[in-house]
């Protein structure tokens, strides 16, 4: 699999994920958005009650990416998910990006492109 082209892009359900698929993209690394969910919390019947999507998954590294640049009253619950996901799933790897990680990120890809 390729990098995605414009027929393949998918609704990002922020604008931080597609700047971040457009830097990975002028890079050249390989990704997929939001192609896995992890339960996190199943009821007594086992019908999932909570669940971890990563935002993207990086299958050369294979690693998963997720962009924690939402309004940062919200970062708690996400780091309660991924410290769920991680007790869950510890042979899944994951990367958070936090706001100032991004900005960084987007800083140093903006002074190259």
């Amino acid at each position: 699999m390729g990098l995605a082209s414009a027929a393949q892009k998918p609704q990002f359900a922020h604008q931080s994920e597609e700047q971040f698929a457009r830097f990975l993209d002028f890079y050249g690394v390989e990704w997929l958005y939001e192609p896995a969910c992890f339960p996190l919390a199943r009821d007594k019947r086992g019908r999932i009650q909570e669940s971890f999507t990563p935002d993207f998954y990086l299958p050369r590294y294979d690693l998963y990416v997720e962009l924690t640049t939402m309004k940062q009253s919200l970062v708690t619950k996400k780091n309660g998910k991924v410290r769920r996901f991680r007790a869950l799933y510890p042979e899944m790897r994951l990367k958070i990006f936090y706001r100032r990680d991004f900005r960084k990120l987007h800083l140093k890809f903006r002074a190259r492109a």
